[in-house]
């Protein structure tokens, strides 16, 4: 009976963050103390070790088996912890997909692809690295999830995170500078006539929230009211009906409409039509990352352009890097604004 407990309680432990709950302590500290890094200090890292022994759980779970058996696929994991509803067939995420696996093919990798929702599986990241499945692993955003993947990057390198960057941040990121980009939004709308500026999106997400900082730093600098959010869903089920009730309630008192993404500045388009707002006359539209859709829409969107392409060589180039070994700075690439006939 004792033994059979013994072999329950072993099975028990098998990634970081089962460790890191036996431990008391956070996955991230597990990681570190696993690695052996001095940031730990030498009682708790002590009693991890212990606890690593006595659960059978071997730091090579995670990453050291994956340099000694290689296999030939990289994992690419899309955490929808903010919209639980948007699916992989949003157009952002197909057209990075589609770059991203082009250029795998090209340097011999298969991709292995997961959406997660980390409510229901908060140990998502720990397990898909922990497989045993893949080499290396691209996050494609950041979701509510930064602390997580900051965690993870402490004690696993082969990760690269399409996302937004900031100071001091662990984990390697490739994107766009989301801040410069609002600001290019919002001086486009202004400079097209508007004063009464809104955000159309969720401020919550990393790269959402630095685009609505950057057109509220243009309001603030040409001493214009503040840049009003309108809190909006990505997934279509959610966000037409979103849309038609800040327009209703709104829309006559806005000018200009700075929309986080394409999608849903040509979902906005539709409803100002409905609405009997014409655009740009009465209202100025502006979006985020000239997708295939900014041209067909019409009138044709204006929108601020980031270089899917660049960064999925960027994202595919840092981790077949770190895979060899090296150590890896982020990238971040320009925003360029792309002027058509919304604003």
């Amino acid at each position: 009976m004792a033994d059979s407990q013994d072999r329950a309680a072993r099975t028990t432990v098998r990634t970081i963050t089962d460790l890191a709950r036996l431990a008391g302590v956070s996955p991230g500290t597990v990681s570190r103390a696993l690695a052996g890094k001095s940031l730990v200090n030498t009682q708790t890292r002590e009693k991890i070790e212990a606890l690593a022994r006595e659960h059978g759980f071997r730091p090579n779970q995670m990453a050291s088996g994956l340099r000694r058996q290689k296999t030939g696929v990289i994992g690419v994991v899309i955490p929808l912890g903010h919209d639980t509803r948007q699916q992989i067939s949003d157009s952002f995420f197909m057209t990075l997909l589609g770059h991203l696996a082009d250029e795998l093919t090209t340097h011999g990798y298969d991709l292995m692809l997961r959406r997660v929702v980390p409510t229901s599986d908060p140990d998502w990241l720990d397990r898909f690295i922990g497989s045993g499945m893949i080499d290396g692993v691209v996050v494609i955003g950041q979701s509510d999830q930064f602390e997580r993947i900051e965690e993870v990057a402490d004690g696993y390198r082969a990760m690269v995170v399409w996302g937004n960057h900031q100071e001091g941040q662990r984990h390697c990121v490739v994107g766009t500078d989301n801040r410069l980009g609002g600001r290019l939004a919002a001086e486009r709308l202004i400079a097209g006539g508007a004063r009464r500026l809104a955000f159309l999106g969720d401020t919550g997400p990393m790269e959402f929230a630095a685009r609505f900082a950057g057109a509220q730093d243009v309001a603030a600098r040409m001493g214009l009211p503040e840049v009003q959010p309108l809190a909006t869903h990505l997934s279509p089920d959610r966000a037409s009906e979103e849309i038609a009730g800040h327009l209703a309630r709104h829309g006559r008192a806005l000018d200009g409409i700075f929309a986080a993404t394409d999608t849903l500045a040509a979902l906005c388009l539709t409803e100002l039509r409905a609405q009997g707002l014409s655009v740009p006359d009465t209202v100025r539209l502006v979006g985020f990352d000239d997708l295939p859709i900014a041209r067909q829409t019409i009138p044709p969107l204006t929108t601020v352009r980031q270089d899917i392409a660049a960064g999925a060589r960027g994202l595919v180039d840092l981790l077949l890097r770190r895979l060899g070994g090296e150590s890896t700075e982020s990238l971040v690439l320009p925003p360029e604004l792309v002027v058509r006939e919304t604003a």
